[in-house]
């Protein structure tokens, strides 16, 4: 926390509580969970009881009233140690947008006490089997029967699924292109929605990633989201924002991963001394260690531009695409800087790189976040 400037003291406080936690509580867990796949929802659970599952909204709605710029640095400070845990809490954190930014009152007084104060995990369903990038694609269709939409379809790629307690569903509800996409908020028990078998990942064994089925699927139409034809806008400024968590993620997985190299290159000895003496190790870990803090740095720029009010979507592309490549640069010169060890499960930095590898492809691939800048750009 040295090097970190941070607004308050109470944010001060809250970083140091969570790194604290990260150590105790997730440290000791990670690896076994990983290993066979087991999703710790009692962490969740614990996490959202002490409010740290909705951190970055108002009080009065049940948050934490904490700013962008703080929440991201505790999704670092977990991502050090457990990546799985903090990609759940920005994925419910964004899952919880559309009805806070968009909903009715009804809706927020219904859904919110339990989206905010740490009962419910969030899932949000955009990509489909047929179209990852180009979302505005999606053909799962919602028809308005009487008080109900029935929905018929599958989404794909969706992290929570199956252990998620509401979801978000982008459905087209009018023609074609973005203007025919709305946003349904559907619970887990809704009629004619199931879920495929988890993906078999590389990597974040621990968090669940599967289709969501949906045949017939009924759900309420108070359960709309905005408007008809809101769906699209809903989901792209979910997104902006989103796009931050796994930045911050990225940072605190490098982060982890550099901490871990150091201390082995400190202690491991090899022609009479400690190899973290040697020059050209030396230089090898000033560059990890410059572009974690390259990273952060612009992570927390576009943050601080969100919780001006000001216009970050193109911050948040460039947060999302330096930080995740660095993430995948650092973990896999870690892996190097431990040798033959860094290739065993003894030392987690394998596993640290088989987890960046994801973050350059969630929340719009950084392919993605190239177009969005030079759109930009090009625009002028």
């Amino acid at each position: 926390m040295r090097d970190r400037i941070l607004p308050t003291p109470e944010a001060a406080d809250l970083l140091e509580l969570t790194a604290e936690l990260a150590e105790r509580e997730l440290a000791p867990r990670a690896a076994a969970a990983e290993a066979v796949g087991e999703f710790p929802r009692d962490v969740f659970d614990t996490l959202g009881r002490a409010g740290l599952m909705s951190l970055p909204y108002p009080e009065q709605m049940g948050g934490g009233g904490q700013p962008y710029e703080v929440y991201l640095q505790v999704l670092e400070e977990l991502a050090t140690r457990w990546l799985t845990i903090p990609l759940g809490i920005s994925v419910h954190v964004l899952s919880c947008f559309p009805v806070l930014a968009w909903g009715t009152d009804e809706q927020r007084e219904r859904w919110l006490p339990s989206m905010l104060g740490g009962g419910t995990i969030g899932a949000y369903c955009l990509s489909e089997p047929h179209c990852g990038s180009d979302a505005a694609a999606l053909t799962t269709r919602a028809e308005l029967v009487g008080d109900t939409y029935r929905v018929t379809g599958t989404k794909a790629w969706i992290t929570h699924a199956g252990v998620a307690d509401f979801y978000n569903l982008m459905v087209r509800t009018g023609g074609p292109g973005p203007a025919g996409i709305s946003c349904l908020l559907a619970g887990a028990d809704t009629p004619g929605m199931t879920i495929a078998a988890p993906e078999q990942k590389m990597g974040m064994s621990a968090s669940p990633t599967a289709q969501v089925v949906l045949e017939d699927a009924q759900v309420p139409a108070r359960d709309l989201v905005g408007q008809r034809g809101d769906g699209f806008r809903i989901a792209m400024q979910a997104l902006d924002a989103g796009r931050l968590g796994i930045a911050a993620c990225a940072v605190g997985l490098a982060r982890g991963a550099l901490s871990a190299a150091v201390a082995y290159a400190r202690q491991r000895r090899a022609f009479g001394q400690p190899i973290a003496d040697f020059q050209g190790l030396q230089f090898m870990l000033a560059d990890m260690d410059t572009q974690v803090h390259a990273a952060r740095a612009l992570l927390l720029e576009a943050a601080r531009l969100k919780d001006a009010g000001r216009p970050f979507t193109v911050p948040a592309a460039r947060a999302k695409l330096l930080a995740t490549d660095v993430a995948m640069a650092v973990t896999t010169d870690a892996v190097q800087v431990l040798g033959g060890a860094g290739y065993t499960r003894e030392f987690p930095l394998e596993r640290y790189m088989r987890e960046a590898k994801v973050l350059q492809i969630v929340e719009g691939t950084n392919q993605v976040q190239r177009v969005v800048i030079g759109r930009a750009l090009a625009r002028g």
